[in-house]
């Protein structure tokens, strides 16, 4: 028994080296077969996985190539944007000084009006400065956040300029809107001066045409105005001051004054009456007025004396040429105070009233004449009454 026992353990011991051998094989054969599936899954699907793989690498790429243009074509704009605008600030700058060296330039056509100007034309608003805006600095901007930050500030401070010259804009518009009413005011007054002058002469039954004449000694070449307001109003108020300045000189010129200083008595009118020593009707030539022997006549206008001396009826008689037709008669005088061919100004002694000639007392017998026709010396006394001389 002993000896089976031994048997049968020798007989176990001899197989127990062909099962390590068959388990080894066995691991062997699985790790044979996992590499060989994977190499054969690395095989099939190798290319897959690397062009997918190779196409996320383009998809990355391409999306940051397009940010990069979206960034560079965005600065590039901005840089275009901000030279137009410099370019526009530039333009509207110049605008404004030329615009204000025209305003300056108007004022100073404003201040020649002189007296008419002075009257008219109050204190205008000083010309605004117009001040250089400060350079820009463009700085870099090298991420997107950072560059939209720099816009921002771009952008505002454009804002800011243009807000400026927004303002000097409107100033010197203002400025220009004022002179404007100015000047126009000016050529109102004128014209309303003008025709109270034209009225003036109206009454006298002349005609403020008689006394044109074309001025001498002008010339030069032909520039004509611009046609903007103030230009044309500026035209306007020139040809109504000319026109006013004119009348006014026309009016100096017309026997408006008084003969004889104080309140005036007519005792006799002009026209048809009844003579004093033939009863009968006859044309009186003036007017008669009551006046104190000796009292002082004065010259109704100015003008150069063609007589002085007795004349008939006239007595003792004084005449002055007033030019342009027009002719006073101052008679009946008992003296006189200047002689043939002197100059006299409206308002000088001529003589001094008496009752010389064909009188019945001590008056002055005064006429108008026109082209040597004898006018109501009142057509002249009556307007001149409206006026203020200046003595």
């Amino acid at each position: 028994m002993t000896s089976t026992v031994r048997a049968g353990i020798r007989a176990g011991l001899s197989l127990f080296p062909h099962r390590h051998l068959v388990v080894a094989l066995g691991l062997g054969l699985a790790v044979s077969t996992l590499w060989a599936a994977a190499a054969s899954y690395y095989l099939v699907f190798h290319d897959e996985v690397l062009a997918r793989f190779v196409s996320r690498q383009s998809a990355m790429q391409f999306a940051y190539e397009e940010r990069l243009g979206i960034l560079q074509r965005a600065l590039d704009r901005s840089a275009a944007e901000s030279v137009a605008a410099r370019g526009n600030v530039e333009s509207r700058l110049a605008a404004l000084i030329e615009r204000q060296a025209l305003i300056e330039k108007r004022q100073g056509l404003l201040s020649g009006f002189g007296a008419a100007a002075a009257g008219l034309d109050g204190p205008l608003p000083a010309p605004v400065p117009v001040a250089q805006p400060a350079p820009r600095v463009q700085k870099p901007f090298p991420t997107p956040e950072l560059r939209m930050r720099g816009e921002d500030r771009a952008e505002e401070a454009g804002r800011d300029t243009a807000g400026r010259l927004s303002r000097l804009e409107d100033a010197l518009h203002r400025v220009a809107e004022s002179q404007s009413r100015a000047v126009a005011g000016i050529g109102l007054q004128a014209a309303r001066s003008a025709e109270r002058f034209r009225d003036l002469i109206a009454r006298t039954g002349l005609s403020p045409a008689r006394f044109d004449a074309p001025p001498s000694g002008v010339g030069g070449p032909l520039v004509p105005l611009g046609s903007d307001a103030f230009e044309s109003a500026l035209a306007d108020a020139q040809r109504q001051i000319d026109e006013e300045t004119h009348l006014r000189r026309v009016a100096a010129a017309l026997p408006f004054r008084q003969p004889l200083p104080g309140e005036l008595t007519f005792t006799s009118s002009f026209g048809a009456r009844l003579d004093p020593f033939t009863r009968g009707y006859a044309l009186h030539t003036g007017v008669d007025m009551r006046a104190e022997t000796g009292a002082p006549v004065q010259a109704t206008a100015a003008g150069r004396v063609t007589a002085a001396e007795h004349a008939g009826g006239y007595g003792t008689m004084v005449e002055v040429d007033h030019g342009r037709g027009l002719v006073t008669r101052y008679a009946h005088l008992s003296g006189t105070a200047v002689a043939v061919g002197q100059r006299v100004e409206a308002g000088a002694v001529v003589g001094f009233a008496g009752s010389t000639g064909r009188s019945t007392g001590s008056h002055l017998h005064y006429e108008t004449r026109i082209d040597g026709e004898p006018v109501d010396p009142q057509r002249f006394l009556r307007a001149g009454a409206q006026l203020v001389f200046a003595d």
